[in-house]
């Protein structure tokens, strides 16, 4: 075989095994994993259903929030950590505003609770820098991290601080589910569907190595340890994963957001988590560490294989198109010229707010990629900030004076 078709073959394997060779490889892994599980039981007759967790064990914990133009939603996801069935006397608020220019101050001014405590920066610094100073602010065991969207279920908190009996935990991510505004979930979250199998495996062999941003935990003495990073929910979990600490997906800790309210807003927001992917692949060539084991081969097959996917695509069709004296290379190209003129219909009836339906697949995935491979664009410009943009969202008011927005994911109970 010649370079060119080796290449070419080379590409697509390394988008396959992603998306549907590395999911089996980890379910055989978790079902060894469980059967050796099964075997030490039956040869030592150990109970596996005796648990160490006590009950009682309610640390002191601490929910932060940094919110910059949250004026349509602060109000609701304030009300909703103030009724966790956490003890309210071991649970605070804290949300810092990041130099917002909207009504967000003044709705929280209204809110009237001596477990909320506001703190307003003049300067606007990002996400993190806020949540940094935040953690300042608390004495805290746990820190429970959101974002201004997210809705937890009641019983959230109290399904993410009960692994922190482990002193080895370092984090422990919960489950963030996509419901629309009607209730119904969206074809674009299936994606977070097949991620959260992912990290269901991956916690069954001990390799989790990210987490959601939108709910998880972390101690607060090892909150600090993180670099500046556009994506602390994975930088973070992942060098405590590497120092040493477990990281833990714990499903039944549920929260719920609706998913952007528009095609472009998506993809935009899409297009800056993938500026952060790159930031992650460059600044931390440590990562790739095997004596690190399990986490090290998640990372690469989860992860860096994902990220790299919009450039194993992009060259597997330049190859083809190099190929096509050959029937078979010749094939392979209509065919992803099929796959991406599909995609492109897709957009084009979305566009138009037509039903998609069997061109939702293509075109979620060719759009996830197109967004990944302009996010590195954006990295290597050096456009990305620490500051981040507010995913536009529907206003208090208009949802009440709109007869589809009365399903809001409040009220859905959930990646």
């Amino acid at each position: 075989m010649t370079l060119k078709p080796l290449a070419l073959w080379l590409c697509l394997g390394a988008v396959a095994y992603n998306y549907v060779g590395y999911p089996v490889l980890l379910f055989l892994l978790a079902m060894l994993h469980q059967a050796r599980s099964d075997l030490k039981f039956l040869l030592r007759r150990e109970s596996r259903r005796v648990s160490s967790r006590r009950p009682s064990y309610r640390p002191h914990v601490a929910i932060l929030i940094s919110a910059f133009n949250e004026e349509a939603v602060i109000h609701a996801r304030v009300k909703n950590a103030l009724e966790s069935d956490y003890p309210s006397a071991l649970l605070d608020i804290l949300v810092g505003l990041d130099s917002p220019t909207d009504s967000t101050a003044e709705v929280l001014s209204r809110i009237q609770s001596p477990r909320v405590r506001v703190f307003e920066f003049q300067a606007r610094r990002g996400k993190l820098a806020v949540l940094r100073d935040l953690a300042e602010q608390t004495s805290a065991e746990i820190l429970i991290l959101t974002d201004a969207e997210t809705m937890f279920a009641p019983d959230c908190i109290r399904n993410l601080v009960r692994h922190f009996e482990d002193d080895r935990v370092g984090v422990v991510g919960g489950e963030l589910r996509v419901v629309g505004p009607d209730g119904m979930t969206p074809v674009e979250s299936l994606y977070w569907r097949y991620e959260l199998i992912l990290k269901l495996l991956e916690t069954r062999l001990n390799c989790v190595v990210g987490v959601v941003g939108a709910v998880y935990a972390v101690r607060r003495v090892l909150f600090h340890s993180q670099k500046a990073s556009f994506a602390e929910d994975f930088q973070l979990p992942m060098e405590l994963r590497y120092s040493g600490r477990k990281v833990i997906y714990d499903p039944e800790a549920t929260a719920t957001e609706q998913p952007a309210p528009t095609f472009s807003a998506e993809f935009r927001r899409r297009i800056r988590l993938g500026a952060a992917d790159y930031q992650i692949l460059a600044k931390n060539p440590h990562f790739f560490n095997p004596l690190k084991g399990m986490p090290s081969f998640a990372y690469f097959s989860h992860k860096v294989l994902r990220w790299l996917s919009p450039l194993l695509l992009l060259a597997a069709f330049l190859f083809s198109i190099a190929l096509i004296s050959s029937p078979l290379y010749a094939g392979m190209l209509v065919a992803q010229c099929v796959f991406y003129g599909s995609a492109g219909l897709g957009y084009w009836l979305k566009r138009r707010n037509k039903s998609t339906r069997i061109l939702s697949p293509p075109l979620y995935f060719s759009a996830m990629n197109l967004a990944l491979l302009l996010g590195l664009i954006r990295y290597l410009s050096g456009r990305q900030t620490m500051a981040w943009e507010v995913t536009p969202r529907v206003t208090e008011s208009e949802k009440q004076n709109s007869a589809p927005m009365k399903g809001h994911a409040a009220t859905q109970s959930e990646n």
